[in-house]
């Protein structure tokens, strides 16, 4: 026969603990989206200038309206033309080609610039649509304006 055991120690309750200040737990952080858009943004348009300037540099320097720095500001703006700020952001197909469009048509500016100065306004126009997209994170009314400057550029051409 074994000798009795000792009954372990007593587990302490919360009644039995001593009472300490309890502060409120501040609420999970949550990074906003906006820093991540702007990264994006910003890399789109960083990706589509150096594109651009690449395809700039391996063209051929004709200016009729098929090819050359003509060419690349007309596909630019055809690009623009097709451009709808009310579907970005959208799921699917939609806000897809709204992105690849505002891109398209700012690298295929900065390409038609890259050839001929005379395209360097419709570059810029573009450029700072964007930049002040990426700063705002929305269509405001300066970034609607940006955009409405574009296409009077591009109705220019």
């Amino acid at each position: 026969m074994q000798p009795p055991q000792p009954d372990p120690a007593p587990v302490p309750t919360t009644a039995s603990m001593p009472s300490t200040p309890s502060t409120p737990s501040a609420p999970p952080s949550r990074r906003p989206f906006g820093p991540l858009a702007a990264a994006l943004v910003a890399g789109l348009v960083l990706g589509a200038g150096g594109v651009g300037a690449a395809w700039a540099l391996a063209g051929d320097d004709s200016d009729t309206s098929g090819s050359g720095p003509a060419g690349d500001a007309h596909a630019a703006c055809a690009a623009f033309d097709g451009f709808d700020e009310t579907k970005w952001g959208a799921k699917g197909k939609e806000g897809d080609i709204a992105i690849n469009r505002y891109s398209a048509a700012g690298t295929l500016a900065n390409a038609a610039a890259a050839g001929d100065k005379r395209y360097k306004p419709l570059a810029e126009a573009i450029s700072r649509s964007q930049n002040r997209y990426a700063q705002e994170l929305e269509f405001t009314a300066k970034v609607k304006k940006d955009l409405d400057k574009v296409r009077g550029l591009c109705e220019d051409l």
